[in-house]
């Protein structure tokens, strides 16, 4: 019975060989659901932000960054990166005094968005450092997903104090 180890043996290596495939693929599918999952979340703190702005700008008769913040609530697509950035920019030269509960929403949205965004980052690092990976490209285990990006803005985070801005 020498032929026989072979066999056992040759199934052995089949069966690790599919569990570690299987393994591969289960752990792309959960990166990209992740990486989606963490897409929602930080375009929720995005509109947050946006919307706590557009309090700010009422209460303070603030014309200018009213239309902005209104600007960032309805862009879309290409459009919603540049104006995040505006928004931030406008939100940077504004003093914000976090005992003001309008300066303090928009200062905790902004810490928020900050993680938010950091989170998301980093999932999209992942998965497409997991998508180079020569086995998950030579069978193809992230064609179901679409390629991730990177939502590139400046970072969100706030002065804290009046009359302060960070920059």
């Amino acid at each position: 019975m020498p032929g026989m180890w072979w066999v056992v043996g040759a199934v052995v290596v089949v069966v690790l060989v599919s569990a570690y495939l299987a393994w591969t693929a289960a752990r792309v599918d959960r990166l990209h659901h992740r990486v989606e999952s963490a897409a929602r979340a930080l375009d929720a703190h995005l509109l947050r932000r946006a919307a706590a702005a557009a309090v700010l700008a009422e209460e303070r008769y603030a014309v200018e960054l009213y239309a902005i913040s209104r600007i960032a609530l309805d862009a879309e697509g290409d459009e919603r990166m540049a104006a995040e950035n505006d928004l931030t920019r406008h939100l940077r030269l504004s003093p914000l005094d976090p005992e003001d509960p309008a300066a303090g929403a928009v200062i905790g949205a902004s810490r928020r968005l900050g993680l938010a965004r950091q989170v998301h980052t980093d999932l999209v690092r992942d998965a497409l450092s997991v998508r180079r990976r020569p086995l998950v490209r030579l069978c193809r285990m992230a064609r179901r997903h679409e390629c991730p990006r990177y939502f590139d803005i400046d970072d969100p985070t706030l002065s804290t104090r009046p009359g302060l801005s960070v920059g």
